[in-house]
């Protein structure tokens, strides 16, 4: 596929139209995969590498049986390029997500989310998966069964804006159930401070977690184009504020870049991989940003 057509596809409002997540999920790895070379640093070389001890909730699909015969022992076949990796991804549904076009915020972040997932099941790692706003509304443990994924995406199908947002009590409520070292994945925009986000995640690398952080962002609210006086609904408080153009096109912008900055800061004092990613924009960099950032930390 040229790559002029893939990212043509990989378009949020493409993606949008598609219908199913595992579809969008499919359609967007296989864009950003295709012409990579293949390595076993990118997670998706399928040649043999060696066996291992079968445990509790390993796919079936690899176990050698020709040597469960001769053995009566169960062992998984390795692949170069698996890496047996915890993934959990944590998905903030709060109410400011549900902002942005040609697709929110929310909408964009499901897409990512979505094919993170397929990208974890296809390297054969444990798919976790957490939505949080205020707090954490539903989590599925890490497993590495055929079904993680299916389960993954149907949750993310049926999720919605929620509330306000809360990430360090989110992450803390989290931290007893991601016991297992491996990769945090944060998906949100990121409305908080940059003290709470470096709270919420210091304990996490210190545990030994490796984290990559998405900031999602739309446009609008990096450059607003209002030209006139105007009233702006925060959409978790409903607190209405009149604003001039001028402080938007000035002290607004600045501002913004500042917070922005400071929660690129947070994430480089734990170690944590940083990215922006746009409502407007394709997701193929993100991705690429992701397994680069993998094949750094050798998982």
């Amino acid at each position: 596929m040229p790559a002029k057509t893939a990212n043509r596809l990989l378009k949020p409002e493409v993606l949008a139209r598609l219908g199913t997540l595992d579809l969008v999920a499919r359609t967007v790895v296989d864009g950003v995969t295709t012409g990579l070379h293949r390595s076993p640093h990118f997670g998706f070389s399928q040649e043999f590498a060696e066996y291992r001890a079968y445990n509790e909730g390993d796919d079936l699909r690899y176990v050698d049986w020709n040597v469960y015969a001769r053995a009566d022992r169960m062992y998984i076949k390795r692949f170069q390029g698996e890496t047996n990796t915890a993934i959990n991804l944590l998905l903030d549904t709060s109410a400011s997500m549900d902002f942005g076009a040609p697709v929110t915020k929310l909408e964009q972040a499901i897409f990512l989310t979505a094919s993170l997932a397929y990208i974890t099941r296809k390297q054969h790692d444990s798919l976790g998966l957490a939505v949080f706003d205020e707090s954490v509304r539903t989590f599925q443990p890490p497993s590495a069964r055929p079904d993680s994924l299916p389960r993954a995406l149907a949750l993310l199908e049926n999720t919605k804006p929620g509330n306000g947002t809360h990430i360090l009590g989110a992450l803390q409520s989290l931290r007893a159930s991601i016991s297992r070292r491996g990769l945090l994945v944060v998906v949100s925009d990121l409305y908080a401070n940059s003290d709470e986000l470096l709270a919420a995640l210091q304990p996490l690398a210190h545990a030994g977690q490796d984290i990559a952080v998405f900031h999602l962002l739309d446009d609008e609210e990096i450059e607003p184009t209002a030209k006139t006086i105007s009233a702006f609904q925060d959409l978790e408080t409903e607190e209405s504020v009149i604003v001039d153009p001028q402080f938007l096109k000035t002290s607004y912008r600045s501002r913004f870049a500042a917070h922005c900055e400071s929660m690129q800061q947070a994430c480089r004092r734990v170690g944590a991989d940083y990215t922006r990613v746009l409502t407007s924009e394709p997701l193929d960099a993100a991705l690429q940003s992701y397994m680069s950032f993998r094949a750094r930390r050798g998982r």
